[in-house]
């Protein structure tokens, strides 16, 4: 059971490099901010300026949209209609969590790798939801969250509202689950529904596989979201295969 994780990390293309260099070069599982971006130089990653034209018109665009969408509740400026900076306000609403997630507002990849010896690797890269609120950390390098895995039982990896999902750790469930004798479509589903049952309306999936090469997806159905795709590779054949699953 090693781990490694990075988060918050600047300058560096290869964020899940970094992450196994924390696994395979400390005795540490988390490494964050600035001292990781260092961390990473030091292990030989190149540091280079990541911003584009693309990302460069996003924000330019979002700053003449007035800082839509931002993330922020209970603080003044009104937060759905002006940029910051904010302060606390005075009054707390006890709002209902804002839907904003679309398919597209983020990047993440999972992945679960099983070898022929059975041995299990679980890992996820994102560059985070878009116009997040600066230093926010999702769900992706969250040990359980994210990812998870265990070479007695499988692996597990998930997307989505990573704010959501972090607070109940379905890959980790869901390895647990396998763990118990489910496979791995259900042990998905499960993990799924547990979140359901406090946030009905979350955008997210998650994918599972056990040691012995059995797989399974599911996903929670909301508007943008009624199937999700995940690719499937195995040994017998030399192409990937595209799979999907309905949400429910």
């Amino acid at each position: 059971m090693e781990v490694g994780a990075v988060a918050n990390l600047r300058r560096i293309k290869n964020a899940i490099g970094v992450a196994r260099a924390v696994m395979e070069h400390t005795d540490h599982s988390f490494l964050v901010g600035e001292s990781a971006s260092m961390f990473a130089e030091n292990m030989g990653f190149i540091a280079e300026d990541l911003t584009t034209d693309k990302s460069l018109n996003i924000f330019s665009q979002w700053l003449k949209g007035n800082c839509q969408p931002n993330y922020r509740k209970n603080v003044t400026p009104d937060p759905s209609k002006y940029c910051g900076p904010y302060k606390p306000s005075t009054t707390m609403k006890q709002n209902r969590r804002a839907q904003r997630f679309n398919v597209h507002s983020h990047d993440t990849i999972g992945m679960i790798a099983v070898d022929q010896a059975g041995r299990v690797a679980a890992g996820t890269s994102t560059n985070g939801l878009n116009h997040k609120v600066p230093g926010r950390v999702g769900d992706s390098p969250i040990a359980g969250a994210g990812a998870y895995a265990d070479s007695n039982a499988g692996g597990a990896a998930a997307t989505g509202d990573g704010d959501v999902i972090m607070r109940f750790l379905p890959s980790y469930l869901a390895v647990e689950l396998m763990r118990a004798g489910a496979d791995p479509s259900t042990a998905c589903k499960m993990a799924i529904s547990r979140i359901k049952r406090h946030y009905s309306e979350f955008f997210g999936a998650i994918i599972c596989a056990n040691t012995t090469g059995h797989y399974g997806a599911a996903c929670n159905k909301v508007p943008g979201l009624s199937q999700f795709h995940y690719m499937v590779s195995e040994p017998q054949s030399d192409t990937p295969l595209l799979k999907s699953v309905d949400c429910f």
